[in-house]
């Protein structure tokens, strides 16, 4: 499990788009998010569209964003054929890989899903935890943890709460 300040772990995992990618896809990036999802957990499902809104508003900012599915392909609703038509029907435009090992949720000792793991531009991480206080409703909610992350990481600062726990739905580890 890393820690607040330890390194992105390298991976390389199958895409939406078929083809592999690794820690080195983002070199370019000011930031990189590491979200861990998955197609059919119900509060993964509620930030669908948050995401893809963070998305956009950074995208000039130069943030990277990496959905990473850490459900094993024995659940058919989890298989990586399932993970592209979600993407397409969606209109996800960054990248969505399968880790159908659970590596990469292993490296990072992610825990439940959806969970955030942002990395600065060293790639060292510096948030940990919750996208915001209220998956149920969006207008509800109050706390922006994830995104005064990824402002404080773009502007080069210390995260305020570097640290949030994550509500969602348990990873099952194999």
């Amino acid at each position: 499990m890393i820690a607040i300040g330890d390194q992105l772990p390298a991976f390389s995992l199958k895409g939406v788009d078929g083809e592999y990618h690794t820690n080195f896809d983002y070199a370019d990036r000011y930031a990189v998010l590491v979200l861990f999802t998955n197609n059919t957990c119900e509060v993964s499902k509620a930030y669908r569209q948050r995401v893809l809104t963070l998305e956009k508003r950074y995208e000039e900012d130069n943030l990277g964003v990496i959905r990473v599915n850490p459900s094993g392909a024995e659940n058919n609703e989890e298989s990586f054929e399932e993970m592209q038509r979600l993407a397409k029907e969606i209109g996800m435009e960054h990248l969505y890989v399968h880790d159908p090992e659970q590596e990469l949720a292993k490296m990072c000792g992610a825990t439940v899903l959806p969970e955030a793991f942002l990395f600065n531009s060293k790639r060292e991480l510096v948030y940990r935890g919750a996208i915001d206080d209220c998956w149920e409703n969006e207008h509800m909610v109050t706390m922006v943890y994830l995104e005064e992350a990824i402002e404080a990481a773009l502007d080069g600062i210390e995260v305020d709460y570097p640290e949030i726990e994550a509500y969602g739905c348990k990873i099952v580890y194999k």
